[in-house]
């Protein structure tokens, strides 16, 4: 079977047709058919798994494409804006000029000398205060400029979103802690660790949606790492009910603010301690809705986040 075109010596054919000359003919063409589907067989599953080996290329690619996105437009968000440049004539102009000012002598002798206007400036100003009797006033911080450079504050870096508890299990060092997995409609269900408090009903919190704060960074309590921040409302901390996303919602789903639009941050990041100044402004009105400084936690076309009994209370 070397050649697939050929599959049989002609030696082999000459002995089955000698062997059984009425059905030696048609033994030879079975062979030889089933030799070719074998070869198709064998071409078509490598054309399979090619396929499929770059069908996971082609998902990974995305998935980098979309993490180069975010990195870029928290970069772009974060930027300050870039002064205006100045306009400056040249120094043949400004040599030629009939009419320069003692300051624009300076700058023209410093180009000449090829030394930096800046300190052809400064040595100017230098001198002439010397002759006043003054001194360089301090540089003053602008509050306002201060504001525009670092990113602002508020709900929209929150990347708040719709989780369906699958499982829940008491945490193995720690009765206070609740171990769940959580479906955010992603690949995989995420793991997180909460603390709920020991009067807490496992069965009855497992199977339904809740709130999470899904761009926390992963971390590690009691030796399990969790993924997400499980949203709840409390009066006290004996008192403590899971924040309920509006029927209908799916996992997934988005928590918006009206008065707040804008894209959540890829990754909180420690050190600017977004979570730990936003968190006071979370409260559960008279009504029992979820808001943040009067704006409702909504998922859009579905409704708004509640709480189940609790009013005027805090979420944390």
């Amino acid at each position: 079977m070397a050649n697939p075109q050929e599959p049989f010596k002609p030696g082999f054919a000459e002995a089955l047709m000698k062997l059984d000359p009425e059905d030696g003919e048609q033994i030879v063409e079975y062979f030889k058919t089933q030799a070719l589907l074998m070869r198709e067989k064998a071409l078509l599953q490598a054309s399979v798994r090619e396929q499929k080996k770059l069908l996971v290329e082609n998902a990974k690619l995305k998935s980098d494409i979309e993490d180069l996105r975010g990195q870029l437009q928290d970069k772009q968000r974060r930027a300050p804006p870039l002064p205006r440049p100045l306009s400056s004539a040249p120094a043949t102009e400004v040599a030629q000029s009939p009419s320069l000012t003692d300051t624009d002598a300076t700058m023209a002798s410093g180009v000449a000398s090829g030394r930096p206007l800046s300190s052809s400036l400064d040595q100017r100003e230098r001198q002439s205060r010397r002759r006043r009797g003054e001194r360089k006033a301090r540089p003053i911080s602008d509050p306002c400029l201060l504001q525009e450079s670092e990113p602002q504050v508020d709900i929209s870096r929150l990347d708040l979103r719709v989780g369906r508890i699958l499982s829940a299990r008491r945490h193995p060092l720690a009765e206070a802690l609740l171990v769940q997995e959580v479906d955010m409609g992603e690949a995989a269900p995420r793991t997180v660790v909460s603390k709920l408090g020991e009067e807490t009903d496992v069965e009855e919190i497992q199977g339904g949606l809740a709130v999470l704060l899904c761009n926390v960074k992963a971390c590690k309590l009691k030796g399990v790492v969790s993924q997400a921040r499980l949203l709840c409302c409390s009066s006290s901390d004996e008192c403590m009910e899971l924040l309920v996303p509006p029927s209908g919602s799916v996992p997934g789903d988005r928590i918006t603010f009206h008065n707040y639009p804008g894209d959540p941050d890829r990754e909180l990041q420690s050190k600017q301690r977004v979570w730990d100044q936003l968190k006071s402004e979370l409260l559960v009105d008279c009504k029992g809705v979820a808001n943040y400084k009067g704006c409702s936690f909504e998922v859009k076309g579905k409704g708004l986040c509640r709480a189940p009994t609790l009013t005027n209370c805090t979420i944390r």
